[in-house]
């Protein structure tokens, strides 16, 4: 499971996404990107998270450190700002902290600093998961230390958005024109072995047991959190050995699209 903290303060909001996270202190001496429950985007995005950083990791992608953060309401009441307040709020409880990166830069332009090996092993992870929120436009990579860090998975698995569709996901193919690493002609398929190798059974259950129960509890369809976690594997498993279906289809090649203008 992940490793639990407490939130001490609220230093000041992220106002890049659409979710309105926050940057906390915790009593673990740590400060955290906290990413909340209570955000319209909803628990599910912070289950992406966690799952798809846990597989990020075993496959030898870099990813902050994730911890669940324990958050008193009470702390709402210091903040001036009533969206801040409303959030912290409906956030009771735990919520998603991302280990902050101090010093670290956006790295919008990834072919200056690492090769095409490490584009395809990235590209392979994004398709793996249906992460659709690495465009050129959006990369989610940072740079700290010299070494490039993935973050911001919340919009993959996005088969869980909708339960009854989910037996259509594993086969489903990864519209990769328009990735960050696409312009870097990543060899995808000689990616495939290692990557698809790294990602046995026991790191995906692992991986999805780092999930709270708390964030899969009262799941339509499902009577408890186990049986969610069950649901998750089973379709991860199942998008490894379908990979047939997706793979040959991450062989883009070409310049990343200019901006107009």
């Amino acid at each position: 499971m992940l490793r639990r903290v407490t939130a001490t303060r609220y230093v000041t909001p992220l106002r890049e996404g659409g979710s309105l996270p926050g940057l906390m202190e915790a009593d673990d001496l740590g400060t955290y990107v906290v990413k909340f429950v209570g955000a319209g985007q909803g628990r599910k995005t912070l289950v992406a998270e966690v799952i798809s950083a846990g597989l990020a990791r075993a496959a030898g992608l870099r990813v902050p450190e994730l911890v669940a953060v324990e958050l008193d309401p009470a702390l709402a009441a210091g903040e001036p700002d009533q969206e801040v307040q409303d959030l912290l709020r409906a956030s009771a409880g735990l919520n998603l902290g991302v280990d902050f990166l101090p010093g670290a830069l956006d790295l919008d332009r990834p072919a200056t600093v690492v090769d095409s090996g490490w584009a395809a092993r990235l590209l392979w992870f994004d398709a793996f998961v249906g992460n659709v929120d690495r465009s050129w436009r959006n990369p989610n990579l940072l740079l700290w230390h010299g070494r490039p860090y993935a973050i911001d998975h919340g919009a993959a698995l996005t088969f869980h958005h909708s339960w009854p569709g989910a037996a259509e996901w594993p086969a489903r193919a990864y519209d990769a024109k328009d990735h960050v690493v696409a312009g870097m002609a990543p060899d995808t398929a000689a990616a495939d072995t290692a990557m698809a190798g790294a990602l046995t059974p026991d790191v995906v259950d692992a991986a999805v047991g780092d999930v709270p129960d708390e964030w899969l509890t009262d799941e339509p369809g499902f009577s408890s959190a186990d049986e969610v976690r069950a649901a998750y594997v089973r379709l991860l498993g199942e998008r490894l050995s379908d990979r047939g279906a997706w793979l040959a289809g991450l062989a883009v090649v070409g310049e990343r699209p200019k901006v107009a203008g």
